[in-house]
């Protein structure tokens, strides 16, 4: 099966710093649903930056479907939802508008043609948001902002969808609701989903793989086969 994302042994600083991240041997193959996961300060961040291509390894190598990561030509490829406290949830426009422009980033010049308001109208529908489409992004719940995100970024119909944090600021009840949308966006589209979160609870019993960065990573499997010390403790499930 082709590989989605490939580290191969992989160093980095910040610039004259200590080491971040050592050692690193990922691969993530195209269709994967993988959490990522690690205590703050423990070089999860670092290692979502380096695969989306928006640092240099001190040492090794980043591909990203094949290609060096800092020179990915397909960027419309990835769907990147971002932590919420970057994103702008109180701007002054509609779900729909948000969605319509994750669409626009595929055009660089134009209006937005049939088959785009198609992929806007899909989009919203797959997270349920259809109903709330003339609703400013502002008068919704967190757990409802989340869905108008992937929705954006579903709209582009990328190859890879890549979630930074996206449990910030939502409740326990949103968060299993977004596990469970994840897990079905997942089984429907086969797109390759990294989940990236400094706790996983909300997609453990969804995910094929946890990845969890220390430094380096010390743990990559199912996530029944993680040593009890290492389960969350913030999430349970029934």
């Amino acid at each position: 099966m082709s590989l989605a994302l490939q580290f191969k042994g992989v160093d980095f600083s910040y610039g004259q710093g200590p080491r971040v991240l050592g050692g690193v041997d990922l691969a993530v193959s195209e269709g994967e649903f993988v959490a990522i996961a690690g205590p703050n300060g423990g070089g999860k961040t670092t290692l979502l930056r380096l695969a989306l291509g928006l640092e240099r390894p001190s040492r090794g190598e980043v591909l990203l479907f094949g290609e060096p990561a800092r020179s990915f030509g397909n960027r419309t490829a990835i769907g990147y939802l971002a932590q919420r406290t970057r994103i702008g949830v109180h701007a002054p426009a509609t779900v729909r508008e948000v969605v319509e422009a994750g669409r626009a980033a595929l055009r660089l010049v134009g209006r937005l043609r049939r088959e785009d308001h198609e992929a806007v109208e899909e989009a919203l529908e797959r997270v349920g948001m259809l109903h709330l489409a003339r609703r400013p992004l502002s008068e919704l719940s967190g757990g409802q902002q989340q869905r108008a995100f992937i929705a954006k970024a579903l709209a582009a119909r990328p190859a890879l969808l890549v979630l930074d944090e996206p449990t910030t600021g939502v409740d326990v009840e949103a968060q299993d609701a977004l596990g469970g949308l994840l897990n079905r966006l997942h089984g429907e589209l086969g797109v390759t989903i990294l989940y990236v979160s400094h706790e996983f609870g909300a997609v453990e019993q969804f995910v094929e793989r946890l990845v969890l960065v220390r430094e380096r990573i010390v743990f990559d499997g199912p996530p029944s086969q993680l040593p009890g010390v290492w389960h969350d403790p913030s999430h349970t499930h029934a």
